[in-house]
């Protein structure tokens, strides 16, 4: 916390801010304290693990505090460079401190890693808070008068003031599923938006955004080379974020991103050190174990794997809305928190592979926005013959199927690029459920993009990335103070992917194509051209069976009329549809379920 007027105010709430984030660093805690500046971190020991890398850190002048979360790979690198600075400690994070008196905030240019970072430069009176490109890591801050009060997560904030729901924020969630920065669900608390400082020298912020992947150019390199510079970049970013003083796994689906992971760190790694973990269900449909497992012999790592069911995802439920200051609607939470918690009994550190989808055309929405053009062509007596024909065509509550791909496709393939993705994307919810009227203000920051499949691609790079699947695995692994690295966001990879063409990653039916290329380098055919899973969660029956009794309950008539956030009848609906077969809603439902059980929790049940 810092003052811009006088000292500050309440500087006693610093330990109570700090208890709140003790899951995140429960291994050592420290503050710098003067009249007008409070800096405090809880540490996660990952390297260095002597008491000397406590932080936060501070120059022997006093000229420069700093604390921060995260992993800098390049820390060898900056303290080289800075040799002669008097280091106290081994830890990533020190050489930030003489990068920033070298070169002030221009230095953070110089960072490679994840992180959230705040310093107080004393002598120019100024707070610094930045966040890496990719918003691997979250920092939150709020104005009060003329203080800036900030922290790792939303709770640390929340003090006894009335707290108010941010109505542009519930129509993000209720469209989208999550909260585009710089937005929170909570009116007045605010993200430090990915690859952007905010410097304060008063209480209001100089925005200085130091990534800017809209102006990465498009790379002329043929296959065969673009194959060798993913292969060399990607390798190179697995075997620095190997690096730790705690044992290293990998979570694993025995899809190809994780596959590719598990195979390059097992190669970066002592033989026999890497450790792997997978998740999968009593629900054999939704099981991910077996091919984890073969991943496991094919890489030599040590693998542990967790059974989930029923009873299991109500305990992560209880767990998430409980200490989760913000309604995270992807279901996949649920067991990443329950696999987190595995994979902290014997390791310290995991990779996982967010950001192969966003960066190198992943999702099967990419593919159908390539076909929407040829499918506009057929005549409308055709369409609607079809979809009328897969209306009818009964519910299942099983994977991802066909049925409920092509149901989608043919619904939303007539509408505009935005609208489209919105609709194959999103919630799958109407505006109108909400009983404030709006419509999430939707817009693609690079609209010189020729190809839309580029612009829908770099879309969700922005904001799904970000503000659900990097929210979602950071929130899930430091619950437990496990630390998660995402090799393909490291700048260089993303860098070079975001810099392809299209045609280098969607190629027909065929998603992913060039990472798949790499891949088919250390792994089988067979794992590398497997059906994209994910971690998808048996959401669908899990509303109709173990979790029937408490959706009653969160979705009663009377409570959402009392509510006054939901249109009742309409979830009333949505809900005996599902319950009686009719259609599968679980998408539209679990959105809902978890606001009201977060509402309940984190607003009083107002």
């Amino acid at each position: 916390m810092v003052s811009f007027a006088g000292n500050l105010r309440h500087p006693d709430r610093i330990a109570a801010m700090a208890e709140r984030l003790r899951h995140r660093g429960p291994d050592d805690s420290g503050t710098l304290t003067s009249p007008k500046c409070i800096l405090g971190a809880e540490r996660l020991r990952i390297t260095d693990l002597r008491s000397e890398g406590r932080q936060p850190f501070a120059d022997r002048a006093d000229k420069a505090w700093l604390a921060a979360n995260g992993a800098i790979y390049n820390a060898g690198q900056l303290r080289s460079r800075y040799a002669d600075y008097p280091y106290r400690s081994g830890s990533d994070i020190e050489p930030l401190v003489p990068l920033y008196l070298d070169r002030g905030t221009d230095g953070i240019t110089a960072i490679d890693g994840m992180f959230a970072l705040a310093i107080w430069d004393a002598p120019n009176r100024t707070l610094v808070l930045a966040r890496d490109r990719a918003g691997e890591k979250p920092l939150f801050w709020i104005q009060a008068d003329s203080e800036i009060w900030f922290a790792s997560e939303i709770q640390a904030l929340l003090g006894r003031e009335r707290r108010r729901v941010d109505s542009s924020a519930l129509i993000d969630y209720t469209t989208l599923g999550y909260v585009r920065e710089p937005r929170t669900i909570f009116a007045g608390i605010n993200k430090v938006p990915a690859g952007t400082a905010l410097i304060f020298s008063g209480p209001e912020p100089v925005v200085h955004r130091f990534w800017h992947p809209e102006q990465i150019p498009t790379s002329d390199a043929d296959i065969d080379t673009a194959t060798a510079a993913l292969d060399t970049a990607l390798s190179t970013a697995v075997a620095r974020q190997v690096i730790a003083d705690v044992p290293v796994g990998v979570l694993t689906s025995g899809g190809v991103d994780s596959s590719l992971l598990a195979v390059m760190a097992a190669r970066a790694v002592a033989p026999n050190r890497l450790r792997t973990f997978s998740v999968g269900f009593t629900d054999r449909r939704f099981d991910e174990r077996t091919p984890a497992a073969d991943l496991a012999r094919l890489c030599g790592s040590i693998h542990s794997a967790i059974a989930v069911d029923d009873d299991a995802l109500c305990t992560a439920f209880d767990r998430a809305t409980a200490r989760i200051a913000e309604p995270l609607s992807d279901p996949a939470l649920l067991p990443t928190i329950l696999l987190a918690e595995h994979a902290r009994q014997t390791a310290g550190v995991v990779m996982s592979g967010e950001g192969a989808d966003e960066l190198f055309g992943g999702y099967p929405t990419y593919v159908g926005h390539r076909i929407a053009r040829a499918y506009r062509a057929v005549p409308t007596a055709a369409r609607r013959a079809l979809q009328s024909l897969l209306e009818r065509v009964p519910a299942s509550h099983g994977k991802v199927t066909w049925d409920f791909l092509l149901r989608r496709f043919v619904r939303h393939a007539g509408t505009g690029l935005l609208a489209r993705h919105v609709a194959w994307f999103g919630t799958g919810l109407s505006p109108s459920v909400l009983t404030a009227r709006g419509s999430a203000d939707l817009a693609i920051e690079s609209e010189d993009l020729a190809d839309e499949l580029a612009r829908v691609m770099f879309l969700d790079y922005r904001t799904y990335l970000p503000d659900g699947l990097l929210t979602k695995i950071d929130r899930a692994t430091m619950l437990v103070g496990l630390e998660a690295r995402a090799p393909f966001l490291d700048r260089e990879v993303m860098t070079l992917a975001l810099g392809l063409p299209t045609a280098f990653k969607v190629r027909g039916i065929g998603t992913k194509w060039l990472l798949k290329r790499v891949a088919q380098r250390y792994l089988p055919d067979g794992l590398v051209l497997r059906r994209k899973r994910g971690l998808s969660v048996p959401i669908a029956s899990w509303i109709n069976g173990g979790l029937r009794q408490e959706v009653n309950r969160l979705l009663d008539r009377e409570r959402l009329e009392a509510g006054e956030t939901f249109d009742a009848g309409q979830v009333i609906e949505l809900l005996a549809a599902h319950r009686d077969g009719r259609a599968n809603h679980a998408r539209e439902l679990w959105p809902l379920i978890v606001f009201e059980r977060w509402k309940e929790r984190w607003m009083g049940g107002t």
